[in-house]
């Protein structure tokens, strides 16, 4: 296992938790500082790769690396925050209940496909906790004159927390978990009201997305590339990473 570690940090880049906060009852923000942040390419939407492994004992060699979204990035700074969904109690969860201030992460970034793309005139993004801080990030960085509708939800309402500056733009439910059913009743309230050229962001429990997804194309007769879905978590596997 040490020798995994030694080749992980060979590969991820060493960095150091500025300042730890709790959102809510199941979200942390770390901040993250780094000289090297500073200059990086950044796109919204990027995702992290960390070493959850390298700093936390006992985790099997699947566990030792959870990928997590870039919720803020201050480039003149050189820092980034995350919040991290812990309602799983899954690795990366316990990782994040047990940083503290001035902790070393090991961490790489991952492009990946869910990024902003400012092509629409309207959007539609549709998430649960694991979700929110990307979908806050893509939000964020949408030109001010785009039409942005939303359904954000959690099994308790409280847990989800405001934006980086405060602010709450999108419309928080209360659902259980895989509420499709109640999602769609949503859209087809929502749908009509969109104009333009219309593209939706899925993102969170697995079973959704793929289910939005089919609704979407089937239903709806939307294009693939008005489509954006990205799984963050399975019900089949353990924790929200």
């Amino acid at each position: 296992m040490e020798i995994l570690k030694t080749i992980l940090k060979r590969f991820l880049k060493e960095n150091v938790i500025e300042s730890k906060q709790k959102l809510s009852d199941s979200a942390y923000r770390l901040c993250i500082k780094s000289e090297a942040i500073k200059s990086v390419d950044f796109v919204p939407g990027y995702f992290l790769r960390v070493g959850v492994g390298i700093t936390d004992e006992g985790l099997s060699m699947k566990d030792f690396v959870r990928s997590y979204s870039v919720w803020n990035i201050d480039q003149t700074n050189g820092t980034i925050d995350l919040a991290i969904a812990t309602q799983g109690n899954g690795p990366g969860a316990n990782w994040a209940k047990q940083r503290k201030t001035g902790d070393t992460v090991y961490f790489r970034w991952k492009k990946g496909k869910f990024l902003i793309e400012n092509s629409a005139d309207s959007y539609l993004l549709i998430g649960d906790l694991s979700a929110l801080a990307h979908l806050y990030m893509i939000r964020r960085n949408l030109t001010k004159e785009k039409q942005v509708e939303s359904i954000l939800y959690s099994q308790h309402k409280n847990e989800l927390y405001a934006d980086i500056d405060g602010s709450r733009p999108f419309d928080f439910y209360e659902m259980p978990q895989n509420p499709t059913g109640e999602i769609i009743s949503k859209i087809k309230e929502i749908v009509p009201t969109m104009t333009g050229r219309k593209m939706v962001y899925i993102g969170g429990d697995s079973r959704v997305c793929v289910a939005l997804n089919n609704y979407f194309r089937k239903e709806l007769h939307w294009e693939a590339n008005q489509i954006k879905t990205k799984p963050f978590w399975n019900p089949d596997k353990k924790g929200l990473e």
